[in-house]
């Protein structure tokens, strides 16, 4: 009796995945979706900067201000998202996060001083905020369903979506001005949202029990909390440092060399776009580097190449020169992050995931208006350089904690 009883449980949990399989994939597809429409609009918003500052007339520490009320508003509502969401149910905040984002692009260009900017930003950076937490929540679960490290896919989605959406911006940059441009993303946000909505709203969230054991294992040693919120907290640290350095590419970047090195609007959003598809590439095999290396090789090696790209890419004295820096910044800094939010997620369960992403997220956003301020006092060239320090750091961290990538999930 009990080898029949075996032999039952075996079948069932080798049933249960196969079988689940089928109803994943339509959930994978549709966050696939929402993850590259996400970077989409978000390119479409950054490669319009130059024309919109213009249009209000800022300088770059007035710019940086007014850009930090997408920060603002980012980190306010990531606060209340995990709640939401926990309410409401990942799917439904990012269905309603999506639909948000994509009618607040239209915002921007309606506006013609920066502190209008600064008020419709609030708004933008408050959608954005909660999409990118929602979608990575439902991605967390989805990803314990799978039993496979996808989070790297759902990433370089995000940005295929930027460099798609850079490369549209520097073919119309020219011919269509910002507020045509970006209400016709806004109109293409909503229909991609109205499709993959309905498929998350069709397929329910999938549920891990495992994690269940697993956070009523770890109640009683409060040793091992501990060490999990540490690790938590170092793999906040490392997402920030770099993701910093993409928001300041997705705000700056364009603006350096149109400002700097003389570039065109569309030549300008090119340097974007190589940026973007440099990213997607390391993403796409992301999964595969840290199967063959490890977590701790693949961070230390991304943060070294990032810093020595940025420093190229902010100090070069031509065009082409910076956009190869550029890509080698984009290669360094593809698998940092989400490398940084898998590892939370092992070493602080779900809990872990939330906390880093809004750490990371908070840099990613915070990173903009920083370099607005220095820009303003240095200089555009030399304030980009924080991007090489940060990754720099980053390396620095995953180094010193290299132990804690191979305990993370023991």
């Amino acid at each position: 009796m009990p080898t029949l009883n075996k032999i039952r449980a075996a079948l069932t949990t080798h049933r249960g995945p196969l079988a689940a399989d089928p109803h994943l994939t339509p959930l994978r597809i549709a966050l696939t979706a929402f993850f590259a429409m996400d970077g989409f609009l978000f390119a479409g918003w950054v490669v319009r900067i130059p024309a919109i500052k213009a249009q209000t007339g800022a300088g770059a520490g007035t710019l940086g201000l007014a850009l930090l009320g997408v920060s603002a508003g980012a980190v306010a509502f990531m606060m209340i998202t995990g709640r939401l969401c926990r309410r409401f149910g990942s799917h439904t905040v990012t269905t309603a996060s999506a639909a948000a984002l994509a009618l607040s692009i239209v915002l921007p260009p309606l506006t013609h001083s920066a502190t209008a900017l600064g008020l419709v930003l609030l708004v933008f950076g408050a959608a954005y905020g909660s999409l990118n937490v929602a979608m990575n929540s439902a991605a967390v679960d989805l990803i314990g369903a799978l039993r496979r490290p996808v989070m790297p896919s759902f990433h370089a989605a995000f940005s295929l979506g930027g460099m798609l959406g850079a490369g549209l911006g520097g073919l119309v940059a020219g011919s269509l001005p910002p507020t045509v441009h970006l209400t016709l993303l806004a109109v293409l946000g909503l229909l991609v949202t109205a499709v993959a909505g309905r498929s998350l709203h069709t397929h329910p969230a999938p549920v891990v029990p495992e994690r269940r054991t697993a956070a009523a294992e770890s109640r009683p040693s409060s040793g091992r909390a501990g060490r999990g919120r540490r690790l938590v907290v170092v793999f906040g640290l490392i997402a920030l440092c770099t993701a910093y350095g993409e928001g300041a590419m997705a705000d700056w970047g364009a603006l350096h060399l149109t400002q700097d090195l003389a570039a065109g609007p569309g030549t300008a959003a090119a340097g974007y776009a190589v940026f973007a598809l440099a990213m997607t590439v390391g993403r796409l095999s992301g999964t595969a580097l840290v199967q063959r290396f490890g977590a701790a090789r693949a961070l230390i090696a991304g943060g070294t190449t990032a810093t020595a790209g940025m420093l190229l890419g902010a100090l070069a004295p031509t065009v082409w020169a910076a956009g190869a820096g550029f890509a080698v910044a984009g290669l360094g800094l593809a698998n940092i992050f989400p490398i940084a939010i898998a590892r939370a997620g092992e070493a602080g369960g779900p809990d872990g995931v939330a906390v880093a992403s809004t750490v990371g997220y908070g840099g990613m956003l915070l990173g903009p208006p920083a370099i607005g301020f220095l820009a303003e006092a240095a200089g555009l060239p030399l304030a980009l350089t924080t991007v090489a320090l940060l990754a720099a750091v980053a390396a620095g961290i995953a180094y010193v904690t290299r132990g804690a990538h191979h305990t993370a999930c023991r």
